[in-house]
């Protein structure tokens, strides 16, 4: 019975991978979101990939506030899906950008490819049970 799992453990899996992740992203993101305009305007500078070209520091905020914001979201498992959608655009933006520099696959590519597919992952599980978006959606429930 080694390979048996309840699902408790699955729920403290999830649990794990969702602070872990959410934790180590808002930590990236910090020094973004406090780095202020100049270097939002240099974040938001790789939509240029995209053909986008306006509002370069719009951009950078958005990248800044997707990665801090984004983590702690995950981390409280609250509006979990917009969270994990915002970071897995930021990583798309993110890759992009690295290819278009062309910059080494290993690590520069690689990283945000592996977070973007962790982020899609998180998309389709949710925040799972022990979360602020469970805890609301059965207070929902309750009240109905």
């Amino acid at each position: 019975m080694f390979f048996y799992f309840s699902d408790t453990l699955r729920e403290i899996g999830f649990l794990i991978i969702r602070v872990g992740i959410g934790f180590m992203i808002m930590l990236h993101g910090f020094p973004k979101i406090m780095g202020g305009p100049e270097m939002w305007t240099g974040l938001g500078g790789a939509m240029g990939n995209f053909g986008i070209t306006f509002a370069p520091m719009f951009w950078g905020f958005m990248a800044a506030f997707a990665e801090f914001f984004g983590g702690i979201l995950l981390i409280l498992g609250f509006f979990h899906r917009i969270a994990a959608l915002l970071l897995l655009s930021t990583m798309i933006v993110a890759a992009t950008m690295h290819i278009a520099q062309g910059d080494d696959f290993i690590p520069h590519v690689a990283y945000p490819i592996e977070l973007g597919i962790v982020f899609l992952g998180l998309f389709f599980v949710g925040a799972r049970k022990w979360s602020l978006d469970s805890y609301f959606k059965k207070k929902r429930r309750s009240e109905s």
